[in-house]
């Protein structure tokens, strides 16, 4: 069985204590402002949070031997996610949505010219798999590239694509069309494109519900052209690559909603010893006492559903486990912590009451970017399909 060593204990301190110092304090501003801190990733890079599973050939801390590295990474996830989640998906996405396919696929020449800015945090990389009408069907990837001579020349559009607009993203791996295979079926292959490539657009940023802080943006290509050696992996295998990518980008966003479910409880658990009512604190009424033991329970059972996810995922790198267990694992955590998490925060600001509802007391934030957590990397009904696909059920 798994549990937390105290490496993975002593790291969550080092990452709260960097939250609590560079996050914490600029955090209700920036949200205000739809600001996104590009100063801060630099720091987070020399904290070394993006290089976590990275070898160091390529800049990051990754020892094989010692395993367990892609836990750390849930551990700093979720301790940023505590304070702001928008800062904790720069993370995850710069990290499971950037570096990972390019670490993944790349060749070592696409590695060495890509990976140890990543790593260092002095650039990021975005991954474009959603387009305005191919969100859950991803298959339905419309966006085309035509070999030209040495390059691929490509045009379509992509949507709420993550740090693909920042002053600092460097590149951004789409899908795209290539051609057919022998059935007629479509071949998507993923391909780079570096940021100012003519032809590459970083729409306008979106006005979003929640995740102010973070950078979120559509693209548009339009006779885009890159050399032909910007294919990331085999020409075909893109589709299958990004489904992988996105079984650890899950268990990345479960382990962002239990920062969230547990920054509720801490929040709630607070308030309610502090505000009094009636002579003496809320926290003596059951009908705010019980509400807030719901929430311990759900933050504990999500973070045992990360934990367990993470580690057969530390385990699977190691030859130990396979991709079918991970693969359900990651999507019961995402499903259990990402639904705790949001229903977390409407309890929050239920036991806040009216001040639940004004933007100066941090639960309103949180209430705003819960919802994106049953949605982003594979909506809730996505889960539910995916575990009982798992499970021999009949699927459509």
């Amino acid at each position: 069985m798994f549990e937390l060593s105290q490496d993975h204990e002593d790291f969550r301190k080092v990452v709260r204590d960097f939250a609590e110092r560079e996050v914490a304090p600029h955090v209700a501003q920036w949200d205000r402002d739809h600001h996104f801190p590009a100063g801060l990733v630099p720091k987070m890079g020399d904290l070394g949070l993006f290089g976590l599973v990275v070898p160091e050939e390529f800049g990051g801390s990754l020892d094989p031997e010692e395993g367990g590295a892609f836990t750390s990474l849930c551990v700093a996830i979720e301790e940023l996610g505590r304070v702001d989640q928008s800062i904790g998906i720069t993370l995850s996405a710069g990290v499971g949505l950037g570096i990972n396919p390019i670490l993944t696929y790349g060749t070592d020449e696409q590695k060495q010219r890509w990976l140890p800015d990543l790593v260092a945090g002095r650039a990021l990389a975005g991954f474009g798999l959603t387009e305005p009408d191919a969100g859950s069907d991803a298959g339905a990837t419309r966006t085309k590239a035509v070999r030209d001579g040495d390059e691929w020349v490509v045009d379509g559009a992509k949507a709420f694509i993550t740090n693909s607009g920042t002053d600092i993203t460097s590149l951004v791996t789409v899908t795209a069309r290539t051609g057919t295979d022998d059935k007629g079926n479509a071949q998507i292959s993923a391909i780079m494109i570096p940021s100012g490539t003519p032809g590459f657009t970083a729409e306008a940023a979106y006005d979003k519900l929640g995740w102010h802080i973070s950078d979120t943006h559509g693209l548009t290509f339009q006779g885009c052209r890159v050399p032909e050696a910007n294919l990331l992996g085999e020409e075909g295998q893109g589709f299958k690559q990004f489904l992988k990518t996105l079984d650890d980008g899950r268990i990345a966003i479960s382990a962002l909603a239990v920062g969230m479910a547990q920054a509720m409880l801490d929040l709630s658990t607070d308030y309610a010893k502090t505000r009094t009512a009636f002579g003496r604190p809320i926290g003596a009424n059951q009908g705010v006492s019980f509400q807030i033991a719901d929430i311990a329970v759900s933050v504990e059972a999500a973070r045992l559903l990360t934990y367990k996810a993470a580690w057969l995922k530390d385990e699977m790198e190691a030859g130990r486990r396979s991709v079918k267990e991970v693969k359900q694992a990651a999507s019961i955590a995402k499903l259990y912590s990402s639904e705790a998490a949001v229903t977390a925060t409407r309890i929050a600001v239920q036991i806040f009451g009216g001040n639940g509802f004004m933007e100066e007391y941090p639960v309103a934030r949180f209430y705003r970017d819960g919802k994106i957590l049953e949605i982003g990397e594979g909506t809730s009904e996505v889960q539910r399909m995916l575990i009982a696909r798992h499970l021999g059920l009949p699927s459509s």
